[in-house]
């Protein structure tokens, strides 16, 4: 059975850091997800994003989208499967959300990890260390959006595994043990 490894969590936490951990430490690939925003210099189509046109994005099938700053950002099934040919276990980091829509619709196909640290204070010196502005990380830290993906919808919590990214040691310890499950 195909499997999706859904990481969520608020900003900070070190969803993209243990998704990365997952490519390198076992070939588990990321599902790319869709944005209409302009394509950054350094980033490439297919690789880092699905870049679409307003017309193109509204003619995917989306489990989850949001529009931020005038640009849309989506995770679709065709992006889904594109990820599942290359591996039947991929990883997609998304909102807590998207997390609920991904098990209302997949079922035991996804297997959520809530990724957490103990303090605010470890949220906000992380998104300071990424070169993120200081007003910037406050007002993220205090947003909906942030309060919202501190905690696991009531939905999923039976079906979430917690993962507290304090210590980098433990929290790849933990990892290989929940990979070398399944």
């Amino acid at each position: 059975m195909k499997k999706l490894i859904i990481l969520c969590g608020a900003s900070g936490t070190g969803k993209t850091t243990i998704q990365n951990y997952l490519l390198k430490q076992y070939g588990i690939p990321r599902v790319l997800t869709h944005t209409t925003r302009a394509k950054r210099k350094e980033e490439k189509d297919g690789v880092d994003y699905y870049f679409e046109t307003p017309a193109s994005f509204a003619q995917k099938h989306y489990f989850e989208s949001v529009t931020y700053d005038g640009k849309q950002y989506g995770s679709s099934r065709e992006g889904l499967e594109r990820a599942w040919q290359k591996n039947a276990i991929v990883s997609l980091v998304v909102d807590t959300a998207g997390a609920v829509e991904y098990v209302k619709r997949l079922g035991k196909q996804v297997n959520v990890w809530h990724i957490e640290v103990s303090d605010k204070e470890t949220l906000k010196d992380r998104l300071l260390a990424r070169g993120d502005d200081a007003q910037a990380v406050k007002q993220r830290i205090n947003s909906f959006e942030s309060q919202r993906d501190l905690q696991i919808p009531a939905e999923i919590q039976n079906n979430t595994q917690v993962i507290v990214n304090d210590c980098w040691e433990k929290t790849t310890q933990l990892i290989d043990q929940l990979i070398q499950k399944r």
